[in-house]
């Protein structure tokens, strides 16, 4: 009982987090791409961090 409480709270901080992110793109790339190799984490992490930091960033 507290070992499932606990992973339930432990998955609700790493969904809230992003933490999850890698685990979310595998299922999502198995439902939708199932003949294409998923990227590694490494890669994944790498794309993630390129798509968010190195696109233009201005306020207006």
């Amino acid at each position: 009982m507290i070992k499932t409480t606990f992973q339930k709270i432990w998955g609700f901080i790493k969904e809230v987090s992003g933490d999850d992110a890698y685990e979310r793109y595998l299922k999502h790339h198995a439902q939708h791409h199932p003949n294409e190799t998923p990227l590694n984490r490494q890669d994944f992490f790498k794309q993630e961090q390129d798509r968010k930091w190195n696109s233009i960033k201005r306020c207006c």
